[in-house]
C-alpha cells in the first residue's frame, strides 16, 4: 500500500487550504479522511447494529496504519461513539434498559477477562467457530423476515450472550453487534429494540474493554482517534433516527445478509 495514512497526518504538505489559508495540521485532508471513515462506519453500525470495528478497521488497514494502531484507536474512538449512539437511541426509543443491563453487566465481565487474556492465547481457532455460527443465525434471520410479527413473547436472553459477545470483542477486536443484535432478533425482539439495546450496552462493554487495553499497551495516535470519533459522533444520531423509520422486515433482511457476508468473509480469512 503506497499510501500512508499516519505519515499524511504527520506530514505538513498535506494541509488543507480554503480561501488561500492553511489549516491546521489536525484538520488536513488525511484527518479529514479519518472523519469520513469514522462517520461511513458508525453510520452503519447505528442503523444496523453491527459492523463498526469491521468497517473502520478494514478502511484503516487498507490505508496503511498497522494493525496495533488500528485496535486500540477503534477501541478508544467507541468509548465517544458508543456512548452517543446510546443516548440517540434512547431519544427515539429504540433501547429497552432491562434488556441493556441483561446484556452489559456479563458482557464487561467477558471483555475484561478478553482483554487480559489477549497477549496470552491465540484467538485464531475461535473466529471459523463463530463465523460458522453467525452463518446459521444469518441463514436463519432472512427466513424469518418474511414471517416475523412483532410479539410480546420473547425467548429469555440469559447472561451467556454478554459475557460470550465480549468476551470475543476483546479478544477477536470486534464482533460485539454481530453477535448481540442477531442473537436478539432471532429471539424475537424487535430490530429497532435489539439494535438500540446492544448499542447501549456496547458503551459500557467498550469503556471496560479500552481500560484494560490501556493499561496495558498505551495510549497513541491521537489524531487518529480524534478524527474517529468526530466522525462518529456526527453519525450516531443520524443512525439512530434510520433505525426507527426502516420497517421490521427490511431491518431483518439487511441484518441476516450483513451478518451472512461477513461470516463468509471471516470462514474466507480463516482459510
Amino acid at each position: 500500500m503506497s499510501f500512508d495514512l499516519l505519515q499524511a497526518l504527520s506530514d505538513t504538505s498535506t494541509h488543507a487550504q480554503f480561501f488561500g489559508r492553511t489549516l491546521p495540521q489536525f484538520i488536513s485532508p488525511a484527518f479529514l479522511m479519518l472523519v469520513a471513515i469514522g462517520f461511513f462506519a458508525q453510520l452503519v453500525d447505528g442503523a444496523m447494529g453491527m459492523a463498526y470495528g469491521l468497517t473502520s478497521s478494514s478502511l484503516l488497514l487498507f490505508f496503511g496504519v498497522p494493525p496495533q494502531a488500528v485496535s486500540a484507536s477503534v477501541h478508544a474512538a467507541e468509548i465517544a461513539t458508543t456512548g452517543v449512539s446510546g443516548i440517540s437511541h434512547s431519544y427515539f426509543g429504540n433501547v429497552d434498559a432491562k434488556l441493556v443491563w441483561k446484556l452489559a453487566i456479563p458482557g464487561v465481565v467477558g471483555g475484561v477477562v478478553g482483554a487480559l487474556l489477549l497477549s496470552r492465547i491465540s484467538s485464531a481457532w475461535l473466529k471459523p467457530v463463530v463465523a460458522v455460527y453467525l452463518l446459521s443465525l444469518g441463514v436463519v434471520l432472512l427466513r424469518r423476515a418474511w414471517h416475523w410479527q412483532p410479539s410480546p413473547q420473547t425467548r429469555n436472553t440469559g447472561p451467556s450472550l454478554g459475557l460470550l459477545a465480549g468476551f470475543l470483542d476483546a479478544v477477536g477486536g470486534g464482533g460485539w453487534g454481530t453477535m448481540t443484535t442477531g442473537s436478539l432478533i432471532a429471539k424475537n425482539h424487535e430490530p429497532r429494540i435489539a439494535i438500540g439495546s446492544a448499542n447501549a450496552a456496547e458503551f459500557f462493554v467498550t469503556v471496560a474493554i479500552s481500560a484494560v487495553l490501556f493499561a496495558t499497551f498505551g495510549l497513541t495516535h491521537l489524531q487518529l482517534i480524534a478524527g474517529l470519533i468526530l466522525g462518529g459522533v456526527v453519525a450516531a444520531p443520524l443512525a439512530a433516527s434510520l433505525t426507527k423509520l426502516i420497517p421490521a422486515r427490511v431491518a431483518m433482511t439487511a441484518i441476516g445478509s450483513l451478518v451472512i457476508l461477513l461470516s463468509v468473509l471471516n470462514l474466507g480469512k480463516g482459510l
